[in-house]
């Protein structure tokens, strides 16, 4: 089976609402264990480690075993290929935002 590209995975993981603000939360806290991101979640302990498995299988996050305890923090280079995706497109928005500048300059000097 073709394993799908890193900007898919991450797109996909990401796609999840419950799973993009465990990440934001995860991001906010620096590193946080499952139960502080259980608390106050309305989220299973079984769903949020769910979650940040995919988060884990995707680059986002990584985790540091302490004792009983599992803690996690973000990972930069897990939005790497989103990143440089929406890199792309800012250069073709940058283009087109200066033609219109200059359109509107020729409109109203």
């Amino acid at each position: 089976m073709l394993q799908p590209a890193p900007l898919d995975t991450v797109m996909r993981t990401l796609a999840n609402p419950t799973r993009r603000a465990v990440f934001e939360r995860i991001i906010d806290a620096r590193e946080i264990s499952v139960a502080e991101l259980t608390e106050g979640s309305g989220v299973t302990q079984s769903a949020i480690s769910q979650h940040l498995g995919s988060l884990k299988r995707a680059g986002l996050v990584v985790d540091r075993a302490q004792g009983r305890n599992v803690f996690y923090r973000a990972d930069p280079k897990g939005l790497a290929p989103l990143a440089d995706w929406m890199g792309h497109y800012g250069v073709f928005w940058r283009k087109r935002l200066a033609d219109l500048r200059t359109l509107l300059k020729e409109i109203d000097p």
